[in-house]
């Protein structure tokens, strides 16, 4: 029976197709294409089901109980998905940290967290024994994986698993406003904050990918990003994990990802920009192609049109890359596909028009105010703009989250109380169309504020993105004699890094000249390698390259 618990769903595809696979581990061998070589590391939906109810009932003998908030460092693998469901069987609290958002942040998010248990591998144990993570709080504690030394003093998974033998789990009825989990936002733009989800905003969630993309039953994902895989098993995907390093997608094997879309027959796949970009480069250099593959969505930060069109000549004529947009505190909001960016929206983009990011979702009320930094304690009438003028934009719907955890501030400035329903304030800048079609300006905190105008990165960095030479480019504010000065970051191609730079500098500010939105930018910088978010390696980290403008400016 489906219950607002997103685990039930798990359990109902293992009643329907108990012997499809549901988690597979890519195989280190590709040359093999045998079925005992590529699914050797694997459960099928009655395992993952069966494995997860005795890791539920077994950590529920060790003291883990509903509620309780629980940090899981696990790799993505078979555990990683065992654990995940039973926790959310269990009903205790998931604590979610990316690794790579440094050793600093992350020991005050899990504090902040206050979390109370801690499963993972012994190089995350080691580092929380070592730096004290949550010592004041974290009572219970979980071992994956082999380690005789901690294994002495840590219950280890196995333990846990011999404990239960039951592969039945009884569930009491899930309340769906019970928080069911913490998800730490990536900290691209400022400290990571915990984002609280309720088991409702799960299953808005399932249903919205599922309407949104006509997600079906049998088809087979290739899991790029350990969270959005956790919703193919309860959509009837079979879930494949590459060999990857998932803190750098930006730095694949491109091989290895090609190699597992086609020996799986993957229907579906989730990569970053970054990703979609290494891999679409090595495959249009090796002339490969992904026939089987229905649909591609890419998330994190908008996807240039040309990357968009080398990765689209891997697939078949009828085939869409997708971009949802979204964040942590709401997913998805809305979506566009590749025949309209490349047909229609692309040349606006180019033309510093913005990110147009497609007709928000069914079940989402998207809204643009005017731009402020102060709190908003209550909507009303006055705060909405129209049609194509550029504001902030906000959205209330069922996926979207409602606070923040241990951040009551953070808390109050990015809600909005409207009539016994709330809006978020996603920090983003943009505009709907009169087609009411979305479009993306950029980060609140990122625009450039001067004497006489304000400027919005989107915007502007489009214009300079269509020189052929320009890998991306990031626009910054810098304070000159107690003034604030636009200037525009480049990273070029790796085939372009030899060009003249000061042939380059003039060609683009010639484009910047014709454009209203970039004519009073006179700053041209070159950057060897933009600094870029841990969870996606797309997401500019334009606060750094600001620092490091002014340093060269100086």
């Amino acid at each position: 029976m489906i219950t607002p618990n997103i685990a039930s769903h798990l359990t109902v595809m293992a009643l329907q197709q108990p012997d499809t696979h549901a988690v597979v581990v890519q195989s280190i061998s590709a040359s093999d294409k045998s079925d005992l070589i590529l699914y050797k590391n694997t459960y099928t939906y009655k395992e993952l089901d069966e494995i997860s109810n005795m890791i539920a009932n077994g950590l529920r003998n060790y003291g883990i109980a509903k509620g309780m908030r629980t940090v899981l460092m696990v790799k993505p693998g078979l555990d990683f998905f065992a654990l995940i469901f039973a926790l959310f069987k269990l009903e205790a609290v998931l604590v979610a940290v990316d690794p790579g958002m440094g050793i600093k942040n992350l020991g005050k998010c899990l504090a902040e967290a206050e979390s109370e248990a801690f499963i993972g591998i012994s190089s995350a144990h080691i580092a929380r024994l070592t730096l004290g993570w949550a010592k004041k709080t974290i009572s219970k504690t979980v071992l994956v994986g082999n380690n005789l030394l901690l294994a002495r003093t840590i219950t280890t998974l196995e333990k846990i698993k011999a404990s239960a033998k039951d592969r039945i789990f009884e569930n009491k009825k899930t309340v769906a406003e019970d928080m069911a989990a913490i998800l730490f936002t990536s900290g691209s733009t400022g400290i990571p904050k915990g984002v609280v989800y309720t088991h409702a905003n799960f299953t808005a969630q399932h249903k919205a990918l599922k309407n949104l993309y006509n997600i079906q039953k049998g088809e087979i994902d290739l899991a790029t990003f350990p969270l959005f895989a956790l919703f193919a098993p309860a959509l009837g995907m079979t879930s494949i994990i590459p060999k990857m390093n998932f803190t750098r997608p930006g730095l694949v094997n491109s091989k290895t990802i090609i190699d597992a879309v086609n020996d799986y027959q993957c229907t579906m796949m989730f990569g970053s920009p970054a990703l979609l970009n290494r891999v679409g480069k090595w495959g249009e250099a090796n002339e490969k192609k992904l026939p089987t593959l229905k649909r591609v969505l890419s998330a994190g930060a908008p996807v240039s049109a040309t990357v968009l069109k080398r990765f689209i000549s891997l697939l078949n004529n009828d085939v869409q890359i997708f971009t949802p947009y979204g964040a942590t505190e709401s997913l998805p909001v809305s979506s566009v596909g590749t025949n309209v960016i490349l047909n229609e929206t692309a040349k606006a983009t180019s033309a510093g028009k913005g990110v147009c990011v497609g007709t928000p979702v069914s079940c989402i009320d998207t809204r643009i105010i005017k731009i402020t930094d102060d709190v908003i304690t209550t909507w009303g009438n006055e705060l909405e703009l129209n049609a194509n003028q550029i504001g902030e934009i906000c959205v209330s719907g069922p996926q979207v989250t409602k606070s923040y955890f241990n951040r009551d501030n953070a808390t109050i400035l990015a809600k909005i109380k409207a009539h016994g329903k709330f809006y978020h304030r996603m920090g983003d800048i943009g505009y709907l169309d009169n087609d009411g079609r979305l479009w993306f300006c950029g980060r609140k905190s990122q625009r450039v504020i001067t004497d006489t105008e304000t400027l919005y990165t989107i915007c502007c960095e489009g214009i300079f993105n269509k020189h052929e030479s320009v890998f991306r480019s990031a626009l910054v504010g810098i304070k000159q004699e107690n003034k604030t000065i636009p200037v525009i970051c480049v990273e070029l191609e790796l085939e372009h890094k030899s060009d003249d730079r000061k042939k380059l500098t003039k060609e683009l500010l010639e484009l910047g000249r014709h454009h209203l939105n970039t004519k009073n930018i006179k700053k041209i910088l070159f950057h060897s390698g933009f600094p870029v978010d841990i969870r996606h390696n797309a997401k500019i980290g334009r606060e750094k390259l600001s620092k490091w403008a002014e340093e060269k400016l100086s």
